[in-house]
């Protein structure tokens, strides 16, 4: 991610996150329990909303991110460890963290399927995946308008592909389905998710 896009990322965030992101984020995060792993932790916006986790590990490619995550890593309440790296080939062993955390990142991540299937591979049996993400609407006119805005969007913002089907990939990866709320009449949604014991 470049630097001007990491630099800009909060400023142009916070209308939505002093809003109903905060609230979103602060009702999935209170699931978390254990060790957890956080995939495209960005800003650390996160950071301070962890309570009740032993501790975190941000894994976060963009080097100008995790610059910008510093000070709120400094105001979490529990242990953050930063990795830099990327979503598709994680550096942990397998079922290493009692929970993933994934919050607006799928949009960005290149292969997002490699990405599931590596969240899932590092995390417990019986662990939980969160995830809190942007999504391919159902109403067919803003799904189209969601298609075309994309390629434009790409550019403008650092890879967030708009279009991308992320409650498909969810359901397509065997993942039991706990809860799913969604948000802004289907464009965003939070999901409680649990990978199979067996």
């Amino acid at each position: 991610m470049g630097r001007l896009f990491a630099k800009g990322y909060d400023f142009f965030m916070r209308p939505l996150e002093k809003k109903k992101f905060k609230v979103i984020r602060k009702e999935l995060l209170v699931k978390a329990k254990g060790c957890v792993l956080e995939i495209g932790s960005g800003t650390g916006i996160n950071f301070p909303l962890y309570k009740s986790v032993e501790k975190v590990v941000a894994a976060e490619p963009s080097t100008y991110m995790i610059e910008r995550s510093r000070e709120k890593r400094i105001q979490s309440p529990v242990e953050i460890e930063i990795e830099q790296t990327g979503a598709e080939k994680l550096p942990f062993d397998d079922n290493s963290f009692d929970t993933i955390v994934a919050t607006l990142v799928l949009c960005t991540i290149p292969n997002p399927e490699q990405a599931m299937i590596e969240m899932i591979r590092v995390c417990k049996p019986g662990g939980k995946l969160l995830f809190f993400e942007h999504v391919k609407m159902d109403n067919r006119f803003l799904a189209c308008l969601q298609e075309f805005l994309t390629p434009a969007w790409k550019k403008i913002c650092d890879g967030c592909c708009l279009n991308r089907d992320t409650l498909t990939l969810i359901k397509n990866n065997d993942l039991e389905i706990n809860e799913i709320k969604s948000y802004y009449k289907g464009l965003f949604l939070s999901a409680e998710t649990i990978k199979p014991k067996s």
